[in-house]
């Protein structure tokens, strides 16, 4: 039903974290005592700590907010005694302990919270004590270093902080961004982009922030100068050795992706070629190998290291266990009207002794990000909006008079990519490596995760990538022609692994992101192969068991794309002899999805599957009328008309009612076309 729109990914907004290693025990050991609120929450007794003439005293509230406050049912007790006020000032603490773990505690409140809260933060004017520090921490890069026992450059852990929490106000509040635009901020991040040669930490969170910030906001443009684009190209044609870097260069080429309306037409071309020359490097690293390796170094390292350590790990480990767990259940937010998921990265969670894992996460991001970026830039500014308008209801003469759905099948057109960037994802073998990705994570490094709490987090980012690599699977099978991704017997093989995908076990994945990624990857080939008329094999069984595993999913994607399946299966077939029983099959399947689901979306789509498989043929005749199609319709046709009045509009997008509008029309069309050929 309508074009198949891709999901245009946006950079995760939070990243979550907690305490430096050597804070977390005094926090846990003290937490206890603080039990002065009938809730628990001791926000009135930390808060008041704030104002204590000791620097210590302060740095040890400040750290303990930060922990209180990963427990979200904790956080309505600190605004309701203006936390954000009275944190604020300790941005400017004459103390840079003070300094760092003031602004890690309203990061992790920006974090934990989520939007609501950081509106409320920016509403009680956190951007302006943050601004000062940004623009005070980086004066100092290059003063004198105050050193702390790791030997690192203390102002620069202040920055750190302030970046991440720039980066969350940013992603979750309009507002903060419209700041982040008028108040010069960008060269203040590029000043922390420009660490990575030193303190590759500090410029990955620079590097988070831009990629963020530079998404669907025209106003930044303005202000993207020759020194911020050269700025960006340093890191992106850097070549420093390690994952963090590989991350680093990752989001350098999706920063510049993002603002590539500002550079120079001269130079397009050839930082387009770098980017994605960037991603595909990136995408021929092997995780389920590099992961097993990494464990093996930290083993080895471990075996000459003190024992004393080992609590230390454990207890970051788990906490960071439990911070991805979290994950499963976070919400969706929205900025600029678009859906983004928050996706917590915990990395800089991890004490400074857990250097492979930290490269294992890096690793992991910096992958799941290059698939998004590529996603983004198969998913561009296309015209589709406009289409679904140009499809309105209103002027059904355009409709023609041979195809049932011409009003609909119009909007399935290849989406926009330039020649440019068809050139360079094709020259870069994109499609052959973001194919290879959607494998399932190879059981060694699986294995190695499950064996060791603290990488067992790394599994739900190994299956996230594998996720991200079948929704830019959908994403290029969308933007490219079958020539381009290697003809039919490219086409067909990669068929035959999205079937072994879902089908390869006993039973059918439950796991909802991978489900809703597989089957829109699904859709798109098997839509291209239909076009193509090139034969693909699965069986009536598997696709029932598509089929009802899709009924009882609550994602109505999943829904909207099993339906498709049947629908591009079930047209295919009926232009073959033989197979009438197996579109009866299909057709009882769609008309209880278009008669018993209970959205509106996916009752169109099992319509529009109908009108497709039973359009014509012998076949498709002698089917309909065994499952009796047409009065199962027409009792039907009444009630469907009757939902879109009811529940169309205040549910629905103009866009979805636009083709909910076309599929009723359709409807009665299709009926008529039964009736006459019952009348034959």
């Amino acid at each position: 039903m309508g074009k198949s729109k891709t999901t245009k990914f946006k950079r995760p907004q939070f990243n979550t974290v907690g305490l430096p290693a050597n804070a977390v025990k005094e926090v846990d050991a003290e937490e206890e005592d603080h039990d002065d609120d009938d809730d628990g929450c001791p926000a009135a007794e930390l808060l008041e700590k704030l104002q204590s003439p000791s620097a210590d005293v302060r740095e040890f509230a400040c750290a303990s907010i930060s922990r209180v406050v990963q427990q979200s049912q904790t956080i309505p007790g600190f605004l309701q005694r203006d936390a954000v006020r009275r944190l604020g000032p300790m941005l400017l603490d004459s103390s840079l302990s003070v300094r760092e773990t003031a602004t890690g505690a309203l990061r992790n409140l920006s974090a934990c919270g989520g939007q609501e809260v950081c509106e409320d933060m920016v509403k009680h004017d956190v951007m302006t004590p943050l601004t000062a520090l940004l623009r005070e921490s980086c004066a100092g890069f290059d003063g004198a270093a105050v050193q702390m026992n790791d030997q690192k450059n203390a102002v620069e852990d202040v920055a750190n902080e302030a970046v991440n929490l720039l980066w969350n106000l940013c992603e979750s509040s309009n507002q903060a961004l419209t700041v982040f635009n008028k108040s010069g901020l960008l060269d203040v991040v590029i000043q922390c982009l420009d660490r990575h040669p030193h303190n590759v930490e500090l410029a990955i969170s620079a590097a988070h922030c831009l990629h963020t910030v530079t998404e669907d906001n025209p106003e930044l443009l303005c202000s993207m100068n020759t020194a911020v684009l050269g700025a960006l190209e340093t890191v992106l044609l850097s070549s420093q050795p390690g994952m963090a870097h590989t991350l680093l260069r990752t989001l350098a080429a999706g920063t510049l992706w993002n603002v590539k309306g500002s550079l120079p037409a001269a130079r397009q071309a050839q930082t387009l070629s770098a980017a994605v020359a960037t991603l595909s490097q990136c995408l021929d690293l092997d995780a389920g190998t590099l992961i097993p390796e990494l464990r093996q170094a930290e083993e080895a390292r471990h075996s000459n290291a003190p024992a004393v350590t080992d609590m230390d790990d454990q207890a970051a480990g788990e906490l960071a266990v439990e911070e991805m767990d979290d994950d499963e259940e976070a919400p969706k937010h929205k900025r600029n009207g678009k859906a983004a998921r928050v996706d917590n990265d915990f990395s800089d969670l991890l004490p400074r002794g857990k250097e492979e894992l930290r490269e294992a996460m890096a690793l992991l991001t910096a992958q799941q990000t290059s698939l998004e970026i590529i996603v983004n830039m198969c998913c561009s500014d296309d015209p589709s909006d406009d289409e679904w308008e140009e499809t309105s209801s209103s002027d059904e003469s355009e409709m023609g008079a041979d195809g049932l759905c011409d009003g609909v099948s119009n909007l399935m057109s290849p989406l926009c990519l330039s020649a440019e960037v068809h050139g360079a994802l094709i020259n870069h073998s994109i499609p052959e490596k973001v194919l290879k990705k959607t494998q399932f994570p190879k059981q060694e490094a699986m294995d190695v995760c499950h064996q060791n709490p603290s990488w067992k987090s790394l599994i739900k980012k190994m299956q996230r990538v594998q996720s991200r690599a079948l929704t830019c699977l959908h994403s290029i099978l969308s933007a490219m022609d079958a020539e381009s991704l290697g003809g039919a017997a490219a086409l067909q093989g990669a068929a035959q692994h999205l079937s072994t995908l879902v089908f390869g076990t006993a039973e059918l994945p439950k796991d909802e992101e991978f489900l809703e990624a597989v089957i829109s990857a699904m859709r798109s080939l098997l839509q291209m192969i239909a076009s193509k008329n090139i034969p693909q094999h699965m069986t009536p069984q598997q696709l029932m068991s598509l089929s009802e595993a899709a009924t009882r999913c609550e994602v109505v994607s999943v829904r909207v794309n099993a339906v498709a399946i049947l629908g591009i299966t079930g047209s295919t077939l009926a232009k073959e002899k033989g197979t009438a029983e197996t579109l009866q099959l299909i057709g009882n399947a769609l008309l209880q999805i278009a008669t018993r689901d209970v959205d509106l979306v996916v009752n169109g789509e099992a319509l529009d599957a109908l009108f497709d498989v039973f359009a014509d043929g012998d076949e498709a005749e002698t089917a309909a009328k065994n499952i009796q199609l047409l009065p199962a319709l027409k009792a039907l046709q009444p009630v469907f008309k009757a939902k879109i009045r009811k529940e169309g509009r205040g549910k629905y997008s103009p866009q979805q009612l636009c083709v909910l509008d076309n599929i009723k029309i359709n409807l009665r069309r299709f009926i008529g076309y039964l009736e006459k050929v019952v009348k034959k």
